[in-house]
C-alpha cells in the first residue's frame, strides 16, 4: 500500500529561496487571452472521445499541441497516457497538474454542433462516445493552463509536471490502467512532486463556484461479483433442487444489513449496491446458478476491509443455509480521496481569485475518483468546478455520465486560472514538501 508521507521540517533546503514575480492579474490575462484555443480544443476533444485504454487518438492530439508550445511530451505510459514538463528558471520544488482524457459508452443526445457521433464495441456491444463527465473539459483547461505557466517559466521558482491520465473511468476487464499504472510505470521515480492539483467539473457546485474540503472528499470504489450455485430443477417442484434465485434474493437483502447494522455509521459512511442480477433461461425452470455484481463505496480503510469480508461470510452462510453454494470475487479500485489539509488551506485564495466567489465547503461524495492514487503518495488537492450557468440550479440539471450533460465554456477560464494561482501559490510558500 502507497504511504503518503509529508515531511515535516525540510523546505529544500539546499536550494536557495525564489519567489515567482507573477501578479494575480497577470495570470487571469494570460487565462483570458488562451481561452478562445481552450474552447476550440474542448471542443476537438469532445468531438473525439475514446474509451478507457484506447485514447489513441487523443493522446496523439495532446501531445501534438504541447509539442507546439515547446515542450517535450513522453507518451506511451500506462499505454495512452502523456507526462511534460515545464523547467522553471528559478530553483524549486516540482509540481504536477492532472488531467484525464477518457470517454464514456454514452450516446450524446446534447444536440450541441459539435457532438459525439462516435460509436465503438464495448462488452461486446455497438454504443456511442462521449465525453460525458467533462474529460474534455479537464484536458482543454491542464493545456490552458501548460500555455500560460510555460510563457511564464523564466520566472517559476520550480517546475511543473503535467499528466495526461487514461482509464479514469476504469480499464476494460483484464486490463490494467489509470492513475495506478501510471505510478507503477515510474512517472514519479526520478522526481517526486511537491503536490499534486486536480479539478473535476460538475458534482453539485454552482455554476463558476469552486467546492472542496480538507481530508475525505471521495469514496473508495470496489466492484463485486457473487455467483450462488444451487441445482436445476423444473419450476413446478422446488423441492427437487436448490433455487439460486430465492438464495439471491436473501443475499440482496442480507448485503444491507452490513451497511445498517454491522459497521459504525458515526465514523464513515458506506455503501452496498447490487446493481446486476443475472440469471435463468425460462420462467418456468429454476436455475442452476445466480450471478450478483455490485459496487462498494467507503471512506475508512478499516471499515472497507470489513465490509470485504462481510459480504463473502454474509453471502456464504445464507447460501449453505439453503443447501447452495457461492463463488466470491471482490474487484478493489481506487482507494478514497483524501485531500490534504495544508495544500487544502493553500488554495483557498487562488480559487477565490479566480471565481470571484468564495469557496464552498462540500459534503464527501460517494462517487469515487482514481486521482486518490496520487494522493496517496504524495500531498494532493482536488477540488470541484461547477459546470452549468450560474442562474441553473445544478441539482435540477444533467448529472455526470448523463448523455445531456454539458460544459459551460466560459468557465473554463476560472479553471486555467485556477491551476495558474494554485501552482504559483504554492511555489511561492513555505510548505514544507518532501526531502
Amino acid at each position: 500500500m502507497r504511504k503518503c508521507v509529508l515531511a515535516l521540517c525540510v523546505f529544500m533546503a539546499a536550494v536557495p529561496c525564489a519567489y515567482a514575480d507573477i501578479t494575480p492579474d497577470e495570470i487571469d490575462q494570460a487565462a483570458a487571452a488562451v481561452q478562445p484555443q481552450v474552447v476550440a480544443w474542448r471542443r476537438w476533444f469532445h468531438q473525439n472521445p475514446e474509451l478507457s485504454n484506447r485514447e489513441f487518438n487523443t493522446s496523439a492530439r495532446i501531445a501534438e499541441i504541447l509539442r507546439e508550445m515547446g515542450l517535450e511530451p513522453e507518451t506511451g505510459i500506462a499505454h495512452t497516457g502523456v507526462i511534460a514538463m515545464i523547467e522553471g528558471g528559478l530553483p524549486g520544488p516540482l509540481v504536477a497538474i492532472r488531467t484525464d482524457i477518457d470517454g464514456l459508452p454514452v450516446e450524446e443526445q446534447t444536440g450541441l454542433p459539435f457532438a459525439s457521433t462516435v460509436r465503438t464495441e464495448y462488452n461486446g456491444q455497438d454504443v456511442g462516445v462521449m465525453h460525458a463527465c467533462g474529460h474534455d473539459a479537464h484536458m482543454a483547461m491542464v493545456l490552458g493552463a501548460a500555455k500560460i505557466l510555460n510563457d511564464m517559466k523564466a520566472e517559476l521558482p520550480g517546475s511543473v509536471m503535467l499528466i495526461f491520465q487514461p482509464a479514469e473511468e476504469g480499464p476494460p476487464t483484464g486490463e490494467d490502467g489509470g492513475a495506478s499504472m501510471m505510478l507503477d510505470e515510474g512517472i514519479f521515480e526520478e522526481r517526486m512532486p511537491a503536490a499534486v492539483f486536480g479539478m473535476h467539473v460538475g458534482i453539485s457546485t454552482p455554476g463558476g463556484q469552486f467546492s472542496v474540503k480538507p481530508g475525505p472528499m471521495m469514496a473508495a470504489s470496489d466492484g463485486f461479483k457473487i455467483i450462488v450455485k444451487g441445482k436445476q430443477t423444473h419450476g413446478a417442484r422446488p423441492w427437487d433442487g436448490v433455487d439460486p434465485v430465492v438464495v439471491s434474493s436473501q443475499i440482496v437483502l442480507g448485503l444491507q444489513t452490513i451497511v445498517s447494522r454491522q459497521v459504525d455509521v458515526t465514523l464513515a459512511p458506506s455503501i452496498i449496491s447490487v446493481g446486476r442480477i443475472s440469471g435463468g433461461i425460462r420462467y418456468n425452470v429454476i436455475p442452476d446458478q445466480v450471478t450478483l455484481e455490485g459496487t462498494i463505496r467507503s471512506f475508512d480503510p478499516d471499515m472497507r476491509d470489513y465490509i470485504h469480508g462481510a459480504i463473502e461470510r454474509t453471502a456464504r452462510l445464507i447460501a449453505e443455509s439453503a443447501g447452495a453454494q457461492i463463488e466470491f470475487e471482490i474487484n478493489q479500485g481506487p482507494p478514497a480521496l483524501k485531500n490534504n489539509a495544508e495544500l487544502t488551506s493553500l488554495v483557498l485564495p487562488a480559487l477565490e481569485r479566480a471565481s470571484g466567489h468564495p469557496v464552498l465547503s462540500i459534503q464527501p461524495q460517494t462517487v469515487a475518483e482514481d486521482f486518490s492514487e496520487y494522493a496517496n503518495v504524495t500531498p494532493a488537492v482536488f477540488v470541484f468546478l461547477g459546470n452549468w450557468p450560474e442562474e441553473l440550479d445544478p441539482a435540477t440539471q444533467p448529472t455526470n455520465h448523463s448523455p445531456f450533460f454539458q460544459m459551460y465554456e466560459p468557465y473554463m477560464q476560472r479553471g486555467v486560472s485556477a491551476y495558474g494561482h494554485m501552482v504559483v501559490d504554492f511555489l511561492n510558500s513555505k510548505i514544507p514538501v518532501k526531502d
